[in-house]
């Protein structure tokens, strides 16, 4: 049970980021149509190492992966570390109040 909600999202802020950037892109229309949110192309330059990677992981969140590995091959990767640090953030908090707990229940 949570004793102080705020506090949870506090520790956890970085797990929920990720989260809903995840869930952003699951959303996003993995075509390239629409305006670009990527902040170099409004500045001019038009090529860079992470270019594509969002529509990556859209289209691999619509199952699409051969288009996901087209528009950037670590976009698959890139939602299985981020999936896997949202899940160690989340771990590492819990870990963190067990030991709380327990050191708690000791100075009792």
């Amino acid at each position: 049970m949570l004793h102080n909600p705020g506090l949870f999202v506090k520790h956890n802020f970085e797990a929920f980021v990720w989260l809903l950037a995840l869930i952003l892109l699951a959303f996003m229309v993995p075509d390239n149509s629409g305006p670009s949110l990527f902040v170099f192309h409004h500045l001019g330059i038009e090529s860079c190492p992470g270019c594509g990677l969002g529509h990556s992981i859209s289209s691999a969140l619509h199952g699409d992966f051969e288009q996901s590995f087209r528009l950037h091959p670590l976009g698959i990767i890139a939602i299985v570390v981020l999936v896997l640090r949202i899940v160690n953030v989340f771990k590492s908090y819990y870990k963190y109040q067990k030991l709380k707990a327990e050191l708690y229940d000791q100075n009792l």
